[in-house]
């Protein structure tokens, strides 16, 4: 398991699977029983917090990972490996959590 690696998670709320990118750094993976991952979704909205995806990046459709719902979750309950997105892709993820997050702010 590695930061940047799409995974499929079950969210409680609403209920179902969904791809899920994980964000935690990967040098601290392999200690941690939970970890950060942001959800994506077909509902691109085109904001700068989200990066939008799609066949290019290994998956089936053109989707978006929605930094604004950024959450931490149980490591045994991530489940197949679907894609794992790119060096460039996983800098655009950064810069629209920041983004979600205030970060980017002076």
């Amino acid at each position: 398991m590695n930061r940047g690696e799409v995974r499929l998670h079950r969210f409680a709320a609403p209920g179902k699977r969904r791809p899920v990118v994980i964000l935690t750094r990967t040098s601290a993976l392999r200690y941690l029983t939970r970890v950060t991952v942001a959800p994506i979704t077909t509902n691109v909205r085109g904001i700068p917090s989200e990066v939008v995806i799609g066949p290019e990046d290994g998956l089936k459709e053109v989707s978006a990972v929605n930094l604004d719902n950024i959450q931490t979750v149980r490591k045994d309950d991530l489940g197949p490996l679907l894609a794992i997105l790119s060096v460039e892709r996983m800098r655009a993820v950064r810069e629209a959590a920041a983004f979600s997050l205030g970060f980017d702010e002076a």
